[in-house]
């Protein structure tokens, strides 16, 4: 087996980059954004940020695809690279510290593409969260200085944290009812949004986390650094990884009931 670890500390060049980047333009007043056809913003640091991280990779990685929410995919192959150079963009344009560069490589595999490595920088914040397949799950400054993450042994959804997102998303999609059940069986929730639950989740200072609307390039890091603690993450259709166009991630102990409530009235 592969041990992908030379591709996890191109991952945090990368992420180190990206991250130099992003903070410069960060809280700049003279910050460009324009709305995108979907009305989601993009700001020109989103576009110089996978300008760069495709840079580097068409220098360190030629042979190897990359797919990046600003400019598509470029190149084919088994091994596939894939970036969200600001999750929370509008986080971001707002100040709001509560943004990440998300980068995966992807391999293809039996059951096709699936994420064998995933940095999770969050500059603002100071944390950065990664895994590899096979290594193990870690957060912390840098590869030299990091802690090992594993995820929660809650084991009763009374005592369990949820974090998700927002409401609207699960209104639109008919799961509301579920979604508000849900809400009112746990101990806790907490609307953190876009990376961070799924890393809390990966911490173990979170048991449970969904969204019901994202994207491969919103879920392949985040998805790798929580099954590597441990966890849990599949599509609401129960299918493993980051391919069904949603998320739920858990501790694993309580992934049957999330899924569960969120599927009951849908």
């Amino acid at each position: 087996m592969p041990d992908y670890l030379d591709d996890l500390r191109l991952a945090h060049v990368l992420a180190d980059a990206a991250d130099a980047a992003t903070m410069d333009r960060f809280k700049a007043l003279d910050l460009k954004v324009e709305t995108k056809p979907d009305m989601t913003p993009v700001s020109e640091a989103d576009k110089a940020a996978e300008e760069l991280i495709r840079g580097h990779l068409q220098r360190a990685r030629p042979r190897d695809a990359v797919l990046g929410e600003e400019y598509g995919v470029a190149g084919t192959g088994p091994r596939r690279w894939v970036i969200d150079p600001i999750d929370g963009t509008k986080n971001y344009v707002r100040g709001v510290p509560v943004w990440a560069t998300l980068i995966s490589l992807m391999e293809a595999g039996e059951t096709g593409f699936q994420p064998v490595v995933g940095v999770v920088s969050a500059p603002a914040l100071g944390r950065r969260w990664w895994a590899a397949q096979g290594h193990g799950a870690f957060a912390g400054r840098s590869l030299s200085s990091a802690t090992r993450l594993r995820v929660s042994r809650v084991s009763n959804i009374s005592d369990a944290s949820f974090a998700y997102s927002s409401l609207s998303g699960w209104e639109e999609q008919g799961r509301l009812d579920g979604f508000l059940d849900l809400t009112r069986e746990v101990w806790r929730t907490r609307a953190y949004g876009d990376f961070w639950p799924y890393m809390m989740v990966a911490e173990g200072s979170v048991d449970l986390c969904a969204e019901p609307e994202l994207s491969l390039w919103d879920m392949a890091a985040t998805a790798i650094v929580v099954t590597e603690a441990g966890g849990s993450f599949t599509g609401l259709d129960g299918r493993p990884g980051p391919h069904s166009g949603n998320a739920a991630a858990s501790n694993g102990l309580l992934h049957d009931e999330l899924l569960g409530y969120l599927n009951q009235r849908y």
